[in-house]
């Protein structure tokens, strides 16, 4: 090791006295003076076991961030932090341990260094990952909460607690995604960084390094904006293989694809006072991530890496390689070099072509998936446009037949009510005439022989009167007759017999 290494390392021992790591008690339901890093003091309800270690990460005597630690993955569950903007430029630091996680009956309560460590503790590397645990692999010590988004002196972010195997190229992806997302998407939609609370987390699969260190899954990031009136919350998922998009999620989903289906944030981050419209922007600028992350790839993965690490070469993690070629094999790869990199650079070309021809049909196919799917949610906004009409018809059929009752009912009480009335009525006519009218038929039957007689007696003095009439008016004509003879000199007689 060449003295500016050593100068280096004495530097970084210098510097670890700063930095405290702190575990929490499991007889405790939070992280002590770390709960401030969580959304309303509360950390995710449902991630933690009774295996798992709770780390309140302290540097230069204060709190920088809390670890979910497993003992047996040997990798952290979670960390959480509040964002903050990148600190400019930073040391080269190394890796630190906690000491009571391997031996807990040290008096540090210090992270020391590795080097340290070994001498001044028990079972170092029993519950905790070490640094030789990632010798000859293809993985590096990739962290949850990237130093690249810390504000202090990137030191506390280095710890192993705070570390899972990545390959390199997904360590640079993964800290490119943040970094974008950060500055694009989540913190200029979030106000202060005082209000974005950040969760980083793993899930282990069943690869291990030297059947130790679990490689993750997959990765995952949550975050919650706690502005009064405005706030969100967002998921983000990065599979280790298969996939090198970072993927958008809503928190519930993200909740479901993480083992226990736990609850990463109280009330779900507010959610009844999230602001929809924030969100629409938020994910209009991942999609932007997305495709800048896709145009990347496009492009081939060795141009935007190697600009990715030359721009960000201050905030990469150094990874130590003390391997000396020898000249036979300067020699060799010099002749070689010309070759491989034609080799490259024809690889690269097809690489580009398929990948141009898989987005495009890519492209193509979302096309047709939209239409489709703007097809069927037609088709079903008018099928259960209909339904509903139907089944309105329906619904209003007993509301009908209950409205005609109410009338036909209605209309009895009416009748009814008009009955009483007149019942009312006759009852309040005096009894007196109630008698008489009964006994009207009584005297009218009994008038009928007096009226019959009474008639019958003017019928017989008219024809009385008549027949006297007549006998008068004879009597009267021939007395005028005898007159008017006697005056003419004839003289009748009458015997007593009455002749003349």
């Amino acid at each position: 090791m060449g003295p500016a290494r050593w100068l280096l390392l004495g530097s970084l021992l210098a510097l670890a006295g700063l930095l405290e790591g702190r575990l929490v008690g499991q007889d405790q339901g939070g992280f002590g003076e770390c709960d401030k890093f969580f959304y309303a003091a509360t950390p995710p309800a449902g991630l933690a076991t009774e295996s798992h270690v709770k780390i309140c990460q302290r540097a230069g005597g204060a709190e920088r961030f809390a670890t979910l630690y497993s003992p047996r993955d040997r990798i952290p569950v979670y960390s959480a932090f509040r964002a903050a903007r990148p600190a400019q430029g930073g040391a080269e630091p190394g890796w630190l341990l906690e000491p009571q996680i391997d031996d807990p009956d040290s008096n540090l309560d210090e992270v020391i260094e590795e080097a340290e460590a070994i001498t001044s503790l028990k079972n170092v590397g029993s519950k905790q990952a070490l640094s030789t645990d990632y010798l000859d692999s293809d993985y590096q010590r990739g962290q949850l909460y990237p130093f690249s988004l810390s504000n202090d002196l990137h030191m506390a972010t280095f710890t192993l607690t705070n570390s899972v195997p990545m390959t390199q190229s997904f360590q640079e992806r993964w800290y490119m995604n943040l970094n974008s997302l950060m500055d694009q998407a989540l913190a200029p939609h979030c106000g202060s960084a005082e209000d974005l609370y950040i969760l980083t987390g793993a899930v282990p699969s069943a690869h291990r390094l030297k059947d130790k260190v679990t490689v993750p899954e997959f990765v995952w990031l949550a975050a919650c904006c706690a502005v009064s009136g405005g706030g969100w919350a967002m998921g983000f998922v990065k599979h280790t293989q298969g996939s090198d998009i970072i993927e958008d999620v809503m928190v519930k989903d993200l909740e479901k694809l993480l083992p226990l289906n736990p609850q990463l944030f109280q009330n779900n981050c507010g959610e009844s006072e999230q602001d929809t419209e924030k969100m629409k922007k938020i994910l209009e600028m991942v999609n932007q991530v997305q495709d800048e992350e896709r145009m990347v790839e496009s492009q081939g993965s060795s141009v935007p890496l190697s600009s990715t690490r030359s721009k960000r070469s201050a905030l990469l993690p150094p990874e130590a390689s003390e391997e000396k070629s020898s000249f036979l094999g300067k020699f060799l790869g010099f002749i070689a070099t010309p070759f491989i990199k034609l080799f490259q650079l024809i690889y690269y070309l097809v690489v580009a072509i398929l990948k141009n021809i898989f987005y495009f049909l890519w492209y193509i196919t979302k096309q047709v998936m939209n239409g489709i799917e703007s097809c069927l949610y037609r088709l079903g906004s008018a099928t259960v446009s209909y339904f509903v009409a139907i089944g309105e018809e329906l619904v209003s059929i007993p509301w009908k037949v209950l409205k005609v009752v109410a009338k036909i009912i209605r209309a009895i009480l009416r009748i009814l009510c008009c009955l009483l009335k007149t019942v009312c009525r006759v009852l309040s006519i005096p009894v007196r005439v109630l008698m008489d009218v009964a006994s009207f038929p009584v005297y009218t039957m009994g008038a009928i022989p007096v009226v019959c007689k009474d008639i019958a007696v003017g019928l017989g003095g008219t024809v009385s009167l008549l027949f006297d009439t007549a006998f008068g008016t004879m009597g009267g004509f021939f007395q005028a007759v005898f007159s008017v003879f006697k005056k003419i000199g004839y003289k009748v007689n009458f015997d007593n017999s009455g002749d003349l």
